[in-house]
Formats: C-alpha cells, structure tokens, sequence
C-alpha cells in the first residue's frame, strides 16, 4: 500500500539566505565534526542547516536549494550517521555519470571515518569492475538508473537491505524519461525507508513521485523553486544566428578567466567546440556522445586549467562542480526553462560571484519570456557597440503573450544552436522580421521541419532533416520527372530494379492502368 500525503498542507521550512552559525548544535556527529573541521567546513549552507537535523531524524524530506548550495553534503552527513549507528545500504540515484561521481567524492570525504564503502554504477564504465566493487559489500550506492536496471537484470545487486534512498536532481531524471525506471527500481526496495529528494526545481511530476513513494515528507525550502543565485550577474545580447561566432569571439577576448558554454544539442557542442579551437583558445566538449573516459579528461583539464573553456549540453551539465567559473554563456537558450537555472547555477558557488551571458535570437522572444517567468525577474538587455542592433520580432518578444509550443507539438526539430521549430513565430506559415523587407519562409505545418530562409549554422540538417549537410530552402516549382503521374514516385531518376530486370513496372491506383483484370467475373 503506498503512502499518500496531501502536498498542499505542507508549509515550506524556509531560510533566509545566510548560513547557520556553524556545524555544531545540528546532531551531528563528533568523528564527523572532526572529520568536516579537516576539510575546512565550518559554516553550513542554509540548505545544510535546515536538512541535516532532519535527516538526522531520519523523516523523509523535499529539500529544493539553489544549484551550488551544497545539497550533496546535506544529505551525505546525516546518511553516513545513521549507516554507522546501524545496518542497511543507501542508495542514491543521480541522472548523470558526472553527477554521480561527483556525489561519490562527497561521500568519500567523510566516509573513510567509519569504514563506510561506496560504489558506482554508471553507464560507460566496465560492467565488470562494478560487480567486483559490489561483491565488497559497499554501503553506499551511487547510481544512474539505467545502469541500475542493468544490475538489476543480471541479478547482480540486492536491494533488499537498503533502508534511506535518495532521489537527487530528480526533475532532471523525468525530463531524461528515467521515470519507469525509478518506479522500477523503487518497487524492489523495502517500503521500511527512509526517502530524501533533492533538487533546485520540484515540477508538479515531482510532487507525484512524493505522494505515491513518500511517508509525510518535511518540505525543506531555503529558496522558491527556479530561483537563481544572487551573486550571479545576468546579461542578455539580442543576436542574430549568423552573429554569434562574432559575439562569441568579442565575449572571450573580454573575458580572460575560465568559461562554461551550453549548447542544445550534442552536435552543436561539436560544431561549437571547433570553432572555439579556430578562434586560438583552449577547449573541451563534454556531452552525451562523449566515453565516460573522455567526459573525464574534459572535466579535470578544466579543473586544472588545461583547458580555459568547457562546451557542454544539459545532459551532462549537473555534474559540473568546479569552483571559480568565470562566466557562463548559453550559447543556446535552453530548451526547458528549468534548466536555465542550473547552467548558470555553475558559476558563483560557495559564496562567490559570477556572471552569466545568454544568446537570444530575434525569433526567441517567448522562451526568454518564459525563462523570465520561472525566476521571476527581467533579463537585462546589453547591446555591443560592435554588432548591429537587433530586438525580438514584433508578437514574439518581451511581453508577447502569445504561446511558443514545445518540441514535438509543432514543426520539427532543427537542431540548430538556439533554434526553436519553425523558424518563425510558431513553426508555420509565414513571418516578416518588420526591421527588413526581406520575408523570413519556413514550412507549413503539415511539414516536418521548419526553416528560416537564412543560412543555419545547425549541424541538423535544414529542409531534409538530415544531419551535417545544410540544403538552402528554395520555394521554387517542383520539378516532375517523366510523364506526370498523380502518385508516382518524385524523385525517380532512373529505371526501376524491375524495369533494368525487363519485369513490368509495379503500377499504383492513380496511373490510369486498366483495372479490369482485378474484376470479379460475371456470373
């Protein structure tokens, strides 16, 4: 029988955004005050403060905080106290390989004191190096889902002793589609638990996932959900996709210290990548296509400033936890809201301050709009004096309430950096930029991809949906190939493997062939 609770009664703990006075008087441990005091952790972020008396407890608990805020050390001190003053395994699921071993590394700071051993089960690493680690009889899992169920289907792990579970950056584990995963993984651990979810946003599908799985959980909110760092300045540049490289070049030479770039697409961070090599800097690219082996080379030549700027995609993003980022450009616009607030939540960690810089082309207006919503403030605008002013298209910009749909709802997926489907407004039709005389096309909305008319620098492909080759859209007449036929094939440009075989060609309804030898005899 699952739990439910009634998620509008509950009444948010929330924490001004100064840190508790120190680690002492929490219910913390002695050996693991001692153990914090070595690593020089001495003042608790609000977080922190708030979660671990809880967790302590051992109650379940929501705990939505800021990205940087030290949601890991919340629930890895309390988790490491009640495994020492007892039996049972954690185990915590994360979306990310990076972000998993970054909480890995967390625990392993404190750990070590009690005898405590993890493991993680990743996608990418060798499968059998995890069975060997878990034949150790580690106490502690870190665990993506998918490599879970893979464990879990060769019968190489046993759940049925774990007793805390937590669930971090779990929104970004629905937008991955890891929900019947978790449901999955979830069934086969004892109800007997206690349960921890972490985020720095809490969807409604969160709130689903509480009700169902969750035993009355304490909501533990020292920020509102989509809440940005204050320490971090905010820009926005008004640029056209052609302009970015340009931007993008200014921006870098302006900006001397160590830089994160996003991008949509996996592709895109490619493309982006080598262009920055081109422009004379240092780079690396960390995404989903990327070995786990590669990921990593990225990650520490970054820490170590080996390389001064790092391309990544969301995917790959929530487990970037590197202190002193300068900058954090999105060179595309994210596609969920949500996720803006974790790119920029990579720089001004622990306290210091940042920047952030966001790409906007003129046809973006409500995603900007959008973003704006979720963090309940303005993006400042900037324009550089080198670059031509650009402002949003008219019924798209700031204060547009017209609605932009999602990928998939409308249009088709382009692919490029920062492009939604379509092109224009909404995907179909037709839209003027009312700066220029010149009409922007895109398909109609029976058609599979938009396109703008202008030359994309997406390495999806334009009107042919491909990858890599760019086509120029052309609404010139079609061209027929032989007699006209009503359902012949378009783009026939040579005799048929049957005709080259002297066979009959196969004939469709509508060639004007005789069907009468299809007929029903007379009777």
């Amino acid at each position: 029988m699952a739990w439910h609770f009634d998620a509008s009664s509950i009444e948010p703990q929330q924490t001004p955004q100064q840190p508790g006075g120190s680690f002492y008087g929490l219910g913390i441990a002695p050996k693991i005050l001692e153990a914090l005091t070595k690593l020089s952790f001495t003042v608790p972020t609000p977080i922190q403060h708030k979660a671990i008396p809880q967790a302590i407890e051992g109650k379940d608990m929501i705990g939505v905080a800021q990205t940087g805020t030290g949601k890991t050390l919340a629930f890895a001190i309390p988790i490491i106290q009640r495994l020492a003053q007892g039996r049972g395994r954690c185990l915590v699921l994360a979306p990310t390989r990076e972000l998993a071993i970054q909480i890995d590394e967390t625990f392993r700071k404190i750990s070590p004191v009690f005898g405590i051993k993890t493991a993680v089960l990743i996608g990418g690493a060798p499968m059998g190096l995890q069975i060997q680690a878990l034949r150790k009889g580690p106490r502690v899992i870190i665990a993506t889902p998918g490599r879970l169920v893979d464990h879990m289907e060769r019968n190489t792990i046993m759940m049925a002793d774990v007793n805390i579970l937590v669930l971090d950056e779990a929104d970004r584990m629905l937008d991955m589609g890891f929900l019947p995963s978790i449901e999955r993984i979830i069934k086969a651990i004892p109800r007997e638990r206690q349960t921890l979810l972490f985020s720095a946003t809490i969807p409604a599908d969160i709130m689903k996932i509480a009700t169902r799985h969750m035993k009355l959980p304490i909501s533990v909110e020292v920020a509102p959900s989509g809440t940005t760092v204050e320490s971090v300045t905010q820009e926005l540049f008004i640029v056209r996709k052609e302009s970015k490289r340009r931007l993008l070049e200014k921006i870098l030479i302006q900006y001397q210290g160590s830089v994160l770039l996003f991008t949509r697409t996996r592709i895109g961070a490619k493309k982006t990548m080598r262009m920055i090599r081109d422009m004379g800097h240092k780079a690396a690219e960390i995404h989903s296509d990327r070995t786990l082996g590669q990921r990593k080379e990225a990650l520490e030549g970054f820490k170590n400033g080996r390389y001064r700027i790092l391309v990544a995609t969301d995917i790959a993003a929530r487990g970037i936890d590197v202190a002193g980022i300068e900058l954090v450009i999105n060179f595309d616009l994210p596609e969920e809201s949500e996720n803006y607030v974790h790119r920029i939540g990579r720089t001004a960690r622990a306290g210091l301050k940042g920047r952030a810089i966001s790409f906007a082309t003129p046809d973006q207006g409500p995603d900007v709009k959008n973003i704006e919503r979720l963090i309940k403030a303005a993006i400042p605008v900037t324009e550089h004096p080198e670059l031509p002013k650009e402002t949003f298209i008219q019924g798209s910009g700031h204060g547009s309430s017209g609605y932009r749909p999602r990928y998939g709802n409308r249009g088709g997926y382009s692919g490029g950096h920062g492009k939604k489907p379509g092109g224009g407004s909404h995907g179909y039709g037709k839209s003027r930029d009312f700066r220029s005389s010149q009409p922007k096309h895109s398909y109609n909305k029976n058609a599979g991809h938009g396109h703008s008319g202008q030359s994309s620098q997406s390495s999806h492909g334009s009107q042919s949906g491909g990858f890599g080759e760019k086509r120029p859209y052309s609404p010139g007449p079609r061209h027929e190939y032989g007699p006209k036929r009503e359902f012949g094939p378009s783009h026939s440009h040579g005799p048929s493997h049957s005709e080259k075989h002297g066979q009959a060609p196969h004939h469709k309804p509508g060639d004007n062939q005789s069907f009468s030898k299809f007929r029903r005899p007379a009777r």
